[in-house]
């Protein structure tokens, strides 16, 4: 398959000047949201709490070598990311992984090494992602996830998953903390917020772009209570499986899918679909 792009042209908008032309991809860098999309993300971010956990304490790097040994190999596989001219099943995952693990360390870092209140760091990762939205829009005029065809586009779209999941942990620890839910019941709670999200979505017309937004901050917290509760001793509300099973466990089922993907391009953004959500 070749890869081809084009040229957008300026288009006028009501609210301002055309913005000038991008060189744009044909094809669309991420992948089409399925349930497939959904799965693996939930297992990434599991994975990304059990993986941060196992790296500080079995390791012995402790949270500031984790950090830095995870955020340099993220920022390799974004290389190689930025790199692709279309989206690739095994890459993109691969990202999506690493940057659970570091969007998690940045959380606790700032939690348990330099002791910001969950509280000021939940909003804080809240009104950073808002301006990365704010910012993305006013540059590209528009959030869809259907048209990451340029490097401007894709940059946003990581740095905004980067703030989602830092979001995501501190807003779970917070709510976690204060609520004293449990692992069990905290995965349950959080489950019941994104089906709301779902219900007022398809029921009710929330908009798609927020609505896919708002189940991927809560995928966050919901990933993180249920590699928890695997992974945690019985005597503190786990199944005590540990951080290696439970880890080793999910990265099987993910590459599993993933290679399932990369095989049928079930998750594929077909360029004419594409094309009708672009700026």
């Amino acid at each position: 398959m070749t890869y081809e792009t084009s040229e957008t042209s300026a288009v006028p908008t009501a609210d301002g000047p055309a913005a000038p032309a991008q060189h744009r991809l044909r094809w669309n860098k991420v992948p089409e949201v399925t349930v497939y999309f959904w799965f693996i993300k939930v297992l990434c971010t599991t994975v990304g709490e059990t993986a941060a956990d196992l790296l500080n304490e079995k390791a012995g790097l402790g949270l500031t070598g984790v950090s830095v040994l995870m955020s340099a190999l993220l920022a390799v596989v974004l290389v190689v990311q930025f790199r692709t001219s279309a989206y690739r099943a095994g890459v993109y995952w691969l990202a999506v992984a690493l940057i659970s693990v570091v969007g998690t360390l940045i959380s606790d870092n700032l939690t348990d090494n330099m002791g910001v209140p969950l509280e000021l760091s939940t909003t804080v990762f809240a009104l950073v992602l808002a301006v990365v939205f704010v910012v993305w829009y006013r540059r590209e005029r528009t959030l869809s996830i259907h048209s990451i065809d340029s490097t401007g586009r894709e940059s946003f779209y990581w740095l905004a998953v980067l703030f989602t999941f830092a979001l995501g942990t501190a807003a779970g620890d917070l709510v976690s903390e204060r609520m004293d839910l449990g692992y069990w019941l905290s995965a349950v709670l959080f489950a019941l917020a994104i089906a709301a999200v779902a219900v007022a979505h398809f029921a009710l017309g929330l908009d798609a772009v927020w609505s896919f937004w708002i189940a991927y901050i809560l995928t966050r917290p919901l990933g993180a209570s249920i590699g928890d509760y695997l992974s945690q001793p019985t005597g503190d509300g786990g199944l005590g499986l540990g951080t290696v099973i439970t880890s080793a466990l999910f990265l099987a089922v993910i590459l599993g899918l993933v290679v399932y993907l990369a095989v049928t391009r079930k998750d594929v953004t077909d360029p004419e679909r594409a094309s009708r959500y672009a700026a």
